[in-house]
């Protein structure tokens, strides 16, 4: 058996030369021994290759468009096995590289290894660490997330930049005058295939003339030539797993690398930020405000790159060894700082209080917070964005066709704040108790100065309960806001004056009992889905209520009124002085509502500062289209799909 290996591993060897290729590769000489400084090229190697590795079974599976980026990558994410493995080892690597460029450049500047003969060798080294750093810039858009849209956006607008060539440089790289799928695939284009194919090509020349020159060796004195093989391979091979196992380590600490949420043009995100060793250049050109921008994007960094390619002639003398390595130092320097500060002002506002800061009694800093707060707040919402588009794109519904974009704008949870804040928020507020749990209390869109009810939980048990107390009706979360003209009303007289002191402890029991009985029929009008009218009234209470409503209360309350004396309720009462309470707060009844308050059925001429949003039957002359109404109204009643697929809860 051993003979016939014999024969097959000569034959092999005839027809490749296996034998001399390995012995060339193995059995190079180390002078002054193996060393652990020696690592840092084998590491690079790699990195790269597991870059390779990983990016051919990523590429497997992402499908570059804006409606199918963000979906392939959610879909590598958390639906293939092992995906979000595979994805973070890819980014986390991503970083290392840039890293361990660093260290090796470093390491050859400071042992002089960039001196003759050995120039050219070093020009290709900055070649590729070019291309890697065009790698780290072409993948970051990939994802088709808010994060890398927005970042990218701000890279290719400072290509425009460019003296001469700008606009016609952006045009190129996103594919025409805007972001779209010949950008995604232009980029992809680039991150997968150009230049990884002209990393190989440099890294091979790299290798070759390396091979050429050998090993650059500072003190060879210090210890006897060996073989590459075997003491700096197991150098270079520990140096490589433990690269390996801290990337393997920060990809199973984080989950993989972060997805978040789809790219949306219509939405720019205050918190674009590039990956963390581009901060620096980000942080740089803050330096350089409107036209002067062009200094701080391209001569003062083509300077520099041409200075790094020049290093090998300009170190010839010891002189000039010393500049490079002082220079070095002030870039690595320099970029550390420069990124430090970028966290620094990012995170300003998390570090010191508002109070804090207005006491400084200087502007710059107040505008440092107000910057920061910006910062931290979009950061907040997009991790909100992205919980929630990920919740619903692995919920029953999944992707539709048109995108997961879709899903955003179709979401009530996440479309109806934004539009809460804009159309609303001006005179409601939507701030949840002091008790509410903290997965409502973060629903709360507060507004400090009120001057109209508060609507979170509207058309709930609660609401409808403390609307009808006499300690709450008049407070700020229904008629006590800010200049109200109800607060001492019609309708707070009516509760308030069940519970005069002049009323006995039994006539306040009955009021109470039949005040209960009316909020729990209301709520059954507001027709909240399962699971949301679990808990809220038992049918008992809501047809005594009902009662009530239609006559009964007369027969109770001190003042002899009941309800439909100023309201509709089915075919009891009439419309005229107060809204029709038919169906009060359900979907149909709030959504007619918003769209014109002064309706016949509402308030009518009463109406003193309600808008109407859509009174017109031509959508063109409206405020809100439907869709936006909606939103609105299905946020408010809190019906969206929840975690386990169930929707229509209230809060």
């Amino acid at each position: 058996m051993s003979n016939r290996r014999a024969k097959l591993a000569d034959w092999f060897d005839n027809r490749t030369g296996a034998r001399k290729l390995i012995h060339e590769a193995l059995y190079e000489p180390v002078p002054g021994g193996a060393r652990w400084r020696y690592v840092w090229g084998s590491t690079l190697v790699m990195a790269f290759a597991t870059q390779v590795i990983t990016g051919v079974f990523l590429w497997m599976f992402y499908s570059p468009s804006t409606t199918t980026a963000w979906e392939s990558v959610y879909y590598i994410q958390y639906e293939v096995t092992g995906g979000w493995l595979l994805r973070g080892l890819h980014h986390f690597m991503a970083s290392a590289m840039v890293v361990l460029l660093a260290i090796h450049f470093v390491q050859v500047v400071w042992d002089g290894a960039y001196r003759a003969p050995r120039e050219l060798n070093f020009v290709l080294g900055v070649v590729l660490m070019l291309i890697v750093l065009g790698l780290a810039l072409t993948g970051y858009l990939l994802p088709w997330d808010q994060k890398g849209y927005w970042a990218t956006n701000v890279g290719t607008n400072l290509a425009s930049q460019a003296p001469l060539v700008g606009p016609d440089l952006k045009k190129l790289a996103i594919g025409g005058s805007d972001y779209g799928h010949q950008t995604l695939t232009r980029f992809f284009a680039l991150h997968a295939g150009v230049l990884p194919g002209a990393l190989v090509a440099f890294l091979v020349l790299h290798i070759a003339l390396f091979r050429r020159h050998g090993l650059h060796v500072r003190n060879p004195q210090r210890a006897s030539t060996v073989m590459f093989w075997p003491d700096q391979v197991l150098k270079d091979s520990v140096a490589a797993l433990a690269v390996l196992a801290a990337v393997l380590g920060l990809t199973v600490y984080y989950g993989g690398a972060e997805l978040t949420a789809p790219a949306d043009p219509a939405n720019p995100y205050d918190a674009a930020r590039p990956e963390w060793y581009f901060l620096f250049l980000f942080q740089f050109l803050k330096w350089f405000p409107g036209e002067l921008e062009v200094w701080g994007a391209f001569i003062i960094p083509g300077i520099l790159v041409v200075v790094m390619l020049a290093m090998p002639w300009i170190g010839r003398s010891r002189a000039g060894h010393l500049f490079n390595v002082a220079l070095l130092c002030v870039l690595l320097g320099g970029a550390a700082l420069l990124t430090a500060s970028a966290v620094r002002d990012d995170y300003f506002a998390k570090w010191n209080s508002q109070d804090d800061v207005v006491a400084m009694n200087d502007p710059a800093a107040v505008a440092k917070y107000d910057a920061s707060r910006r910062f931290l707040d979009a950061k907040e919402q997009a991790e909100q964005e992205a919980e929630r588009v990920i919740e619903l794109a692995g919920g029953p519904d999944r992707i539709p066709p048109t995108g997961a974009l879709t899903l955003m704008y179709d979401d009530p949870y996440l479309q109806g704040p934004k539009l809460f804040k804009q159309h609303c928020a001006a005179c409601h507020n939507y701030e949840a108790p002091e008790d509410a749990p903290p997965e409502l209390a973060k629903l709360s869109v507060p507004n400090p100065n009120p001057t109209a009810p508060n609507l979170f939980g509207v058309g709930a048990l609660p609401w409808n309960a403390a609307f009808l107390d006499p300690d709450l009706i008049s407070s700020a979360h229904y008629y006590g806001y800010q200049g109200s003209p109800f607060a001492e009303g019609d309708m707070a007289d009516y509760v308030q004056g069940e519970f005069r002191d002049e009323l006995d402890e039994e006539q306040h029991a009955a009021a109470r009992a039949a005040f209960a009985q009316v909020a729990a029929a209301m709520t059954a009008e507001a027709q909240f889905a399962p699971p949301a009218d679990e808990g809220q009234a038992d049918d008992q209470a809501i047809a005594a209520g009902r009662k009530l409503i239609t006559g009964g209360l007369a027969e109770v309350l001190d003042s002899g009124m009941t309800c439909i004396d100023c309201h509709k309720f089915h075919d009891e009462g009439s419309n005229g002085y107060g809204p029709d309470l038919t169906d009060y707060m359900s979907r149909e009844w709030l959504i007619a509502f918003v769209k014109n308050p002064a309706d016949e059925r509402f308030y009518g001429d009463n109406n003193d500062r309600m808008p109407a949003f859509a009174p017109h039957d031509d959508p063109r002359r409206n405020q809100l289209d439907d869709k936006s109404i909606e939103l609105i109204v299905d946020w408010l009643r809190g019906d969206w799909q929840r975690p386990d697929g169930e929707s229509n809860s209230a809060p």
